[in-house]
């Protein structure tokens, strides 16, 4: 099956700004080339987590579980959750200031086989559909924590692979702290956005 054309993306090509990161994000590309093939999806969902937000990881310093947090834009930020999920993030301001954007859910592109193997389902709308199950199906874990996504590495940020839809903004999903905040962005009427209908409509 031939590959989708996809450009990657350059830094130069990202916003310096995590709320505008978050938004620039929905329909871009992530694309993970693997010996067997490559796995990519269109970005349909996304959470900003920003500088100084009580809800981040970044929020009390650099540590050395979220030192990639505190990378240039565009670098990866991978860290395991509820002892089964790893979560994959894009570092999202200048280096030494912490702040990114969690990758929520992707519409898959190329390898839905692959991605079915790894995930352990095949409706196609549960491949990627939720953090934990985005990294899952795209083969991301701790070893690309740090990687640079606009470098010439198998993990990379590449551009929209069609138009996008029109862009939504809502509360982020099951945080306690700073859980009022406008910070989810995500392609409405896309069925691959995760959440409860009402925030992706």
């Amino acid at each position: 099956m031939a590959k989708n054309r996809i450009r990657r993306l350059r830094r130069a090509d990202l916003p310096v700004d995590t709320v505008k990161l978050a938004r620039f994000l929905i329909g871009k590309t992530l694309v993970h080339d693997l010996p067997g093939g490559r796995l990519s999806g269109r970005i349909v969902e996304t959470e900003a987590y920003v500088v100084g937000d009580a809800g981040g990881h970044a929020y009390r310093g650099p540590t050395p579980h979220n030192r990639s947090l505190f990378l240039e834009r565009g670098h990866a930020y991978v860290y395991f959750v509820y002892g089964s999920w790893y979560m994959a993030n894009v570092a999202s301001e200048v280096l030494g200031v912490g702040a990114g954007v969690l990758l929520r859910a992707l519409e898959p592109l190329d390898g839905i086989p692959g991605m079915r193997r790894h995930r352990g389902t095949t409706r196609i709308t549960d491949l990627a559909r939720g953090p934990g199950r985005l990294a899952a199906a795209m083969r991301i874990d701790k070893r690309y924590d740090g990687a640079d996504l606009c470098a010439g590495g198998p993990l990379w940020l590449g551009a929209e692979a069609r138009p996008t839809g029109p862009i939504g903004r809502s509360v982020r999903i099951g945080l306690t702290r700073e859980a009022h905040r406008l910070l989810r962005f995500y392609e409405r009427g896309n069925p691959f956005v995760s959440g409860p209908k009402r925030l992706r409509a």
